[in-house]
């Protein structure tokens, strides 16, 4: 397992194609890969901050379907979680990052601009899901305002996903709260 944090792209990477710097940290057989911030920023929030043209997000909402189908196609298994909060809580949160020295570090520019674009923001992310969430590699929704429930159910949804040794021995139960986490058509009250 490693989990994969990219920087912003070097001009080398922006003159590629846009999914060349992540196809290299794509999994091995038997490996799992975490993307904190995934090619999907180039769906939110590079549009909203102004960081891409108008061509090349149309670009990429074209092209990440079939990106996303070939490695379908290929045995890759995509999960796709969209932690899901309230504009409330996300302020509350932002504000004790800020208030404490040992957090401060976690609020980037980016992130201090998330109130303040929250519509656009929100433009952006339903006209992603509704370009990119297939039955292939679905948008899994994560309510999260209550941090510590939305990590033990996302663990309890890829523990779900697949089979293991001693998956069936399991003390506690590996099927994820509906009310917490959902695919997202089935998501009857959004957050966010």
């Amino acid at each position: 397992m490693r989990l994969v944090a990219l920087n912003k792209p070097t001009d080398v990477e922006r003159g590629q194609w846009y999914f060349t710097r992540y196809i290299q940290h794509l999994p091995n057989p038997g490996e799992l890969v975490f993307f904190d911030r995934s090619w999907y920023n180039r769906a939110v929030v590079e549009p909203v901050m102004g960081f891409c043209t108008n061509h090349q997000y149309e670009q990429f909402m074209v092209q990440l379907p079939e990106f996303e189908h070939m490695l379908y196609e290929d045995g890759v298994t995509i999960i796709k979680f969209w932690l899901s909060i309230t504009k409330e809580e996300q302020l509350k949160r932002f504000n004790a990052r800020e208030d404490n020295p040992l957090k401060r570090w976690k609020f980037s520019p980016v992130d201090k601009k998330g109130q303040e674009y929250w519509d656009d923001y929100t433009k952006y992310k339903e006209l992603m899901f509704s370009k990119t969430h297939t039955s292939f590699s679905p948008w899994i929704i994560v309510k999260t305002n209550k941090k510590e429930t939305a990590r033990l159910e996302c663990m309890r949804y890829v523990l779900s996903l697949f089979d293991y040794d001693k998956k069936d021995d399991s003390k506690v139960s590996l099927f994820p709260d509906p009310n917490v986490i959902m695919r997202y058509f089935r998501s009857l009250h959004k957050y966010d």
